[in-house]
């Protein structure tokens, strides 16, 4: 176990500082964006910009590792995440942010999808829990401690993105000097949204669900707590407490949803994230220790739905189709990532702060109902459900499935099963 912990060792560590980085770009630049007195639909444009970059990159990105490598790749990514930061602070104007922040989503995506790689490369069935475990608890631990930092700088000038940058820069070290041997090429993974959506239409529309709350909060979250008058530290707090919530949660609404129906867990995530939200909206002006409370129980359902999803889509998908499936459900996330700050922008504009929580109550509402529906439709059970594990996510999922594992290459290569000796779905048309 040593022995597999050394081998992902340097990565962990570039993992932690490119999410240090990432922890401090994600407030500061909500930060001085509301100090420039823009608009929060201006916000959501720029931030339309980051999420587009970052669902691009995640058909873009796998052909560039093919024809040179993860290890060039991963180091053209961290060299764009660094000039993207700069160069917010550098030129503060909005239309050019948009450009920027593209960058900065597609080169984030990509370097997810490289990390992941090397790491699926080191695991095995034996020590694949606790180094999962581990990169999860580094990611959260590197967003937080990003966050934390903004208190330390002044956003009205550019101190907090020259260290933002260099925290990327000091990211690409461990992994570029490292000695362990570099992952395999991945797999060509094709995606075909309209069979998937046969197959599961409660994935694919949980996950275009999924995908709006996570972007609407991840990239108006700070908007939300300097308009409803938080200083930083209290606003990083804020933010937090939702990640940890999220966190706390992911493992029991896994296992729980490896027992039960996935979309009965679905509907009662809903009905959690539309009670919290809607609790948090009526509580602005109270005690910031309130705040962080009700942040906790919005956060607990926001991020672990969309793993929901994923779970629920494989459980019906046969071996051949894991990657396919988690690539659909990757790009239809990444297009409800883009509609959230869209959405939620103008709204905020004309209600205030509190329309965001109103309006993601909206979305967990959906999300829920449209499970519950899928329920009442589902047919008669055929047989016992063959379920895949449940897989807790990262702040931001992946961009692609664990597509270069020797494992996931063979699966895609696989023939279909013969439709007589599959086992029955328990919900054929769920």
């Amino acid at each position: 176990m040593l022995a597999s912990l050394a081998s992902v060792f340097s990565l962990m560590v570039s993992t932690l500082l490119m999410m240090v980085g990432f922890g401090l770009q994600s407030y500061v630049i909500p930060v001085r964006s509301v100090a420039e007195n823009w608009s929060t639909l201006t916000v959501s444009v720029i931030a339309t910009g980051y999420t587009v970059g970052f669902t691009l990159s995640c058909v873009v990105t796998p052909k560039f590792v093919l024809r040179v490598g993860h290890v060039r790749v991963f180091t053209a990514l961290i060299t764009l995440l660094s000039i993207a930061i700069l160069l917010c602070g550098l030129i503060v104007d909005w239309r050019a942010w948009i450009v920027f922040r593209a960058i900065a989503g597609f080169a984030i995506s990509g370097s997810y999808l490289v990390i992941e790689s090397w790491l699926n490369e080191r695991v095995t069935n034996e020590n694949r829990g606790l180094l999962f475990s581990l990169y999860l608890i580094t990611t959260m631990v590197g967003t937080i401690g990003g966050q934390y930092m903004v208190p330390l700088g002044d956003p009205t000038n550019t101190s907090l993105f020259m260290l933002c940058s260099v925290l990327f820069s000091l990211a690409l070290l461990p992994t570029a000097l490292s000695s362990s041997p570099m992952p395999a090429p991945p797999a060509q993974a094709k995606f075909d949204i309209p069979a998937l959506f046969r197959r599961s239409p409660v994935a694919v529309v949980g996950g275009f669900l999924a995908g709006a709350l996570s972007g609407a909060w991840l990239n108006l979250g700070g908007v939300f707590t300097q308009k409803i008058g938080l200083s930083t530290a209290e606003g990083a707090t804020l933010l937090a407490s939702l990640l940890t919530g999220s966190a706390l949660s992911q493992i029991p609404i896994g296992r729980l949803s490896d027992k039960i129906d996935r979309r009965i867990v679905m509907v009662g995530c809903g009905i959690v994230g539309v009670i919290s939200c809607l609790v948090m909206s009526a509580s602005i002006g109270s005690q910031p220790a309130v705040l962080y409370i009700i942040a906790a129980f919005v956060g607990s359902v926001l991020f672990p739905i969309y793993a929901l999803n994923v779970a629920h889509a494989n459980d019906l998908a046969k071996p051949n189709e894991y990657v396919e499936t988690s690539s659909g459900l990757m790009i239809t996330y990444g297009l409800g990532t883009i509609s959230g700050p869209l959405m939620v922008g103008p709204v905020m504009d004309r209600f205030g702060p509190a329309a965001l929580f109103l309006v993601l109550a909206v979305y967990f509402a959906l999300y829920g109902g449209y499970a519950a529906w899928r329920i009442l439709r589902r047919e008669q059970h055929k047989g016992l459900v063959v379920k895949t594990d449940f897989q807790a996510t990262s702040v931001m999922p992946t961009p692609g499935p664990d597509v270069t594992s020797p494992a996931a290459q063979q699966a895609a290569q696989e023939p279909l099963i013969d439709d007589d000796t599959v086992p029955a779905w328990e919900n054929p048309r769920p």
